[in-house]
């Protein structure tokens, strides 16, 4: 399972871009593919080109909702990575992730190796 980074979505939404070969790759073959209702929220503030909602939604059909246990991990990596400010999102993302047993897709690794030590597996392109 790999859950897309906003800023991997955003990305593999421009044709040819490395993101967008990659999703293909991953779509192609047996990897499912999703994101947290976390990164999905940070998406849709845009802004959004013509059809991009439309295809974002058939590649990341249903979000994965953020929960309880999601919420205290979240708080947890936050405090662990230093409470940086600005932050908060990327650790509820990358909390969802680890839930999951996912790895993470980003175009933003500086973001999220902080969190790599609390278990998070990333994929960075």
């Amino acid at each position: 399972m790999i859950h897309l980074d906003t800023s991997f979505l955003v990305r593999a939404l421009l044709a040819g871009s490395q993101q967008d070969r990659k999703l293909r790759h991953w779509l192609s073959g047996s990897e499912d593919v999703g994101i947290s209702c976390i990164g999905w929220a940070e998406f849709l503030c845009g802004p959004l080109g013509k059809g991009e909602l439309e295809l974002a939604s058939r590649i990341v059909m249903r979000p994965e909702p953020f929960s309880v246990k999601d919420a205290e991990l979240a708080a947890r990596l936050f405090n662990l990575s230093g409470r940086r400010r600005g932050t908060l999102s990327d650790c509820m993302i990358a909390a969802t992730a680890i839930r999951s047993d996912a790895a993470l897709a980003t175009a933003n690794p500086q973001h999220f190796i902080k969190l790599e030590p609390a278990g998070l597996k990333l994929v960075v392109v």
